[in-house]
């Protein structure tokens, strides 16, 4: 570094730069840039995960094509697959809005991925949201691979679209709210047993493939409670018999997913 003695300014490598001139420029990137690269993170990660993939694709697929080709379960009067499409939308909601995403966020607790994402620029209810957004990216590519499985198979749909989609929100929402409030309390092995176990058992009670009204009817009304029976019923009444908007059953997921959202933002604990 030298100076020039005409202007007395420094001259050479050694000078100095004005300021502003920085590249690249410190602080954290805007807010909905980070909450889409997390989304797009999240997505990968679940797509990329054989287990979760077998769960949320394969196995909803297999048994659409399954029983709506193999006269297993009586389904009532008109094609199988129009008894059993809606159910299957209702069961690839809840394997990925409840099932898996309870089981990967309580891997992550107990991992310490939470507790350091928690620490990062990205705030916590955005990091819930991109969760969340992931999920949604998530059902539309399953919803589409089923939609066009069921189309196949001979499926002719009906109804309100803008029913369909209510269902599904509400439906997404009640299950996301139960599946963050299980892996934000349980143990992560606890999580993975009791998440695989509902939805065994949702999958088998819940108006999925087994009609409600097969069980005895006392059992019809408190499984009719449930939020499996509450998306599957309610699909199926607008896709199968063209009703309009099933009031009662967006009244229940939408209870559901007050309880499950509520319970979850109070008692999740990050690690």
């Amino acid at each position: 570094m030298s100076t020039d003695t005409s202007t007395g300014t420094e001259t050479g490598a050694g000078a100095r730069t004005g300021a502003g001139t920085y590249t690249p420029a410190p602080g954290a990137a805007p807010l909905s840039r980070m909450i889409a690269a997390q989304t797009a993170f999240e997505t990968k990660m679940l797509l990329r995960n054989g287990e979760q993939l077998l769960l949320t694709v394969i196995i909803p697929s297999l048994l659409l094509v399954l029983f709506s080709t193999v006269d297993i379960i009586d389904t009532g009067s008109g094609a199988s697959v129009d008894f059993l499409a809606p159910g299957v939308l209702a069961l690839a909601v809840m394997s990925t809005a409840f099932t898996g995403q309870a089981i990967a966020t309580g891997f992550e607790r107990r991992y310490g991925v939470l507790k350091r994402l928690g620490a990062s620029p990205l705030p916590r209810w955005a990091l819930m949201t991109a969760k969340t957004l992931s999920v949604l990216v998530t059902e539309v590519l399953q919803i589409v691979l089923l939609t066009v499985i069921a189309f196949a198979l001979g499926w002719s749909p009906d109804g309100n679209p803008f029913a369909v989609l209510l269902l599904l929100v509400l439906g997404t929402a009640a299950f996301s709210g139960l599946g963050l409030l299980m892996a934000g309390t349980l143990k992560a092995e606890a999580t993975l047993a009791a998440a695989n176990l509902v939805f065994v058992l949702l999958l088998v009670g819940g108006g999925v493939i087994v009609p409600l009204d097969k069980f005895p009817e006392v059992a019809q009304t408190l499984l009719g409670l449930l939020p499996i029976s509450a998306l599957s019923e309610g699909l199926r009444d607008v896709l199968q018999h063209g009703a309009g908007m099933p009031w009662n059953d967006l009244g229940v997921l939408a209870a559901w997913a007050v309880l499950g959202l509520g319970a979850a933002a109070r008692l999740f604990r990050w690690e």
